[in-house]
């Protein structure tokens, strides 16, 4: 730990469970050092009596051990633990909204297998952390300013379980889906990937009105997203088919995010429903500033489609916490990831898998459409990407005529939709080249050379 500067990803902190900084030790010194902030950056607390925060899980193993750690933790500062046991990460924002604690936090590594772990905090209002937070949190993790403040007696905090958590989330997830409105007569196949929504998604579903067959949803602490849920949409593709279905639903781990299939037993990601639901929304003129939050990954073809409908696409980088942090900034309410995060701000403050999908199902009662038909409301762009192998990340503008090369392919692509994007990875020795467009064999022209002109330069 001494060694150690930085704790915090791009989405809390994740890692494999008992190695640093994914320890119970670890675990210990953040729930003192986030109990301090949280106690201290509103004097009175949300709700009566002493300040709160809730913790949430997905079911894996090690989810015990970082539960305690960061129970005692928080305890030990004088402020109180609400346990709500196994929940879907947006359904612990909302469950933290609607305690009114002081914060939330999630133990869950989302769409990673079991072996490894991660902690998510949520402010009082159920979004993320900021970045300021997270770093006065981390700082105090590493710092020892906290290690004499032990409160005593009387002043320790109580820890409680909140056994309507889970009956909390699941009238919340139905009041997402239209009043008066059911989904009787709908055969629906439900994958939980032995995670967070085993119990949630299925009895909201069923509550709804719908036939449900659910897989996925017996956890044994090592069976999360192990060969089923959203990693894995073929399973539900293939059950699709095979039980007649209507549609099918795959969820990862912590249920943050959803893939769909059509009747057809075609995987519908998150692209198209992005597609689906930001055309619905634009035609009932509630998308918010006719505007679309997406990441670089998501097709170029949304773009077209989103425009050709009177609206536009925002693009942010790649994470669901950039996408959410551009819809506060911009005032916008619906937004997502081509891997199935989905943020309708309408009803939730985080990607939120359960809700994504009942909006799309919705869609099709409305429509009285099939998912299969549904899905043509926009066409995906050919899409060729391309890796380099490099000796060097040297900056693309000091690589003589590369840069003119994207701009070029970029002015043939772009008056039809398409874009271009090349960039560094951020794990391995290569340079990225994505290319968009209607037209295959331009992409596969434009590609040829501007690798090549990489190769000559910094290929290894």
């Amino acid at each position: 730990m001494s060694k150690m500067k930085k704790i915090f990803g791009t989405d809390g902190v994740r890692g494999t469970a008992n190695i640093e900084p994914v320890t119970a030790e670890t675990a210990l010194r953040l729930g003192r050092a986030a109990g301090h902030v949280f106690k201290h950056l509103e004097r009175v607390a949300r709700g009566h009596g002493r300040h709160k925060i809730v913790i949430g899980k997905d079911t894996r193993l090690s989810g015990y051990m970082l539960e305690n750690a960061l129970s005692s933790g928080i305890l030990s500062m004088g402020v109180d633990v609400l346990f709500i046991g196994p929940l879907p990460t947006p359904g612990v924002a909302y469950v933290t909204r609607s305690l009114r604690a002081d914060a939330g936090i999630v133990i869950t590594a989302s769409h990673n297998p079991y072996a490894d772990n991660g902690i998510k905090f949520f402010r009082p209002d159920g979004y993320k952390l900021d970045d300021k937070i997270e770093a006065s949190i981390e700082h105090l993790v590493f710092s020892g300013e906290i290690e004499n403040i032990r409160p005593t007696a009387e002043e320790i905090g109580k820890a409680v379980r909140i056994e309507d958590a889970l009956g909390r989330y699941i009238e919340f997830a139905k009041a997402s889906f239209s009043r008066g409105k059911t989904l009787e007569g709908m055969r629906i196949v439900v994958d939980c990937a032995n995670g967070a929504a085993y119990k949630a998604t299925p009895c909201v579903l069923r509550e709804l009105g719908a036939e449900v067959m659910v897989f996925g949803d017996k956890p044994n602490g090592k069976n999360i997203n192990d060969d089923c849920g959203s990693m894995h949409p073929e399973n539900v593709c293939r059950l699709v088919k095979e039980f007649r279905a209507d549609v099918g639903i795959a969820h990862d781990g912590d249920a943050d995010r959803v893939l769909m299939c059509d009747e057809r037993g075609q995987m519908i990601d998150g692209d198209d429903i992005m597609a689906i639901a930001a055309l619905d929304l634009l035609t009932q003129g509630l998308l918010a500033k006719k505007t679309l939050v997406a990441t670089v990954m998501s097709n170029a073809g949304l773009d077209a489609a989103i425009g050709a409908a009177g609206g536009r696409v925002v693009r942010t980088g790649v994470g669901d916490k950039l996408v959410i942090d551009e819809m506060l900034r911009g005032g916008f309410n619906f937004g997502g990831e081509q891997s199935g995060h989905l943020i309708f701000r309408d009803y939730a403050t985080t990607g939120d898998g359960l809700v994504a999908a009942l909006q799309i199902l919705r869609i099709m009662k409305l429509r009285g459409q099939p998912l299969s038909q549904l899905a043509q409301c926009w066409r995906r762009f050919p899409q060729l990407v391309s890796n380099v192998k490099v000796r060097e990340k040297k900056p693309f503008e000091q690589l003589p005529g590369v840069l003119d090369l994207v701009a070029r392919a970029e002015a043939e692509v772009k008056p039809a939709g398409g874009r271009v994007l090349l960039r560094y990875s951020g794990t391995e020795p290569k340079a990225r080249l994505l290319l968009e467009g209607p037209d295959p064999a331009v992409l596969e022209r434009w590609s040829r050379e501007i690798c090549t002109a990489l190769k000559q330069q910094v290929g290894a």
